[in-house]
């Protein structure tokens, strides 16, 4: 059986309703051998550092998520427990944090210093970074180049082939997610023919965006493999090459 890695979902959140036991060995059974929690906020990437040290094959990133971005800004403590937390062993990366400019929950302005907050602690912490970009790029970009050294993935990419050169150019990893498989957009699926096989990542970001044939229930890391197996039709690619290069690519990333 091909081995897989779902490198973003939040399972460990408390609105997260399946029962972890299962999931996780829903997963292990569907060939999803490891999978990293990711943080949105300081409460639930310690609630992830925590989950990820009780149960086996799961690993954690803690970030602050653009849309809360007003809620930390100026929140001195908060900010210092958050880089404290980064020094937990359990910790494998930093995000996903980054820029969303489609909803503005936050002002940008906020948004702007908490990623560069984060991109500190990272070089600080020489940690790679899990990046939610959307509608953003143009000032994403010159922020991430300010920082030399950076290592990470662009979160749940759907951005065109233009964009993807510039990803690319940064040597920056690609994560390709259930999206894909409901897409209408044709763009989208000749970004993720694009994609060299040596920089993609899989992921599912559960709860959410679930992949066909499983639309209308709650997204689970064992999805990541229907999503797999959506990109080697378009892809040409067999299953197998498929799990075995982008399994080698994030545990190389995420050093897991």
């Amino acid at each position: 059986m091909s081995s897989f890695i779902d490198t973003h979902c939040h399972i460990h959140f408390d609105d997260y309703s399946l029962d972890a036991g299962e999931v996780l060995r829903d997963a292990q059974e569907a060939g999803v051998s490891k999978m990293l929690s990711v943080g949105c906020t300081l409460e639930d990437s310690r609630s992830g550092v925590d989950f990820a040290k009780t149960h086996d094959g799961v690993w954690v990133s803690i970030g602050i998520h653009p849309h809360g971005a007003h809620h930390y800004v100026s929140d001195k403590d908060a900010l210092r427990a958050f880089e404290e937390l980064a020094d937990d062993t359990a910790v494998t990366a930093i995000g996903e944090c980054g820029l969303d400019f489609y909803y503005n929950h936050s002002p940008k302005s906020s948004q702007i210093s908490l990623l560069e907050f984060q991109l500190e602690l990272a070089q600080k912490k020489n940690l790679p970074v899990i990046f939610h970009v959307r509608d953003a790029f143009e000032d994403f970009f010159p922020i991430l180049d300010n920082f030399s050294g950076i290592k990470g993935v662009v979160h749940s990419f759907t951005a065109g082939k233009n964009v993807l050169d510039k990803v690319l150019s940064r040597n920056l990893y690609v994560g390709l997610n259930g999206i894909l498989t409901f897409t209408k957009d044709n763009a989208q699926l000749d970004m993720a023919k694009a994609v060299p096989l040596s920089s993609m990542v899989l992921e599912t970001d559960a709860p959410f965006l679930t992949p066909v044939p499983y639309r209308g229930t709650i997204c689970q890391p064992k999805h990541v493999v229907e999503t797999a197996r959506f990109l080697c039709g378009v892809r040409g690619e067999s299953i197998d090459e498929l799990a075995k290069k982008t399994t080698q690519n994030a545990e190389k990333l995420f050093g897991i």
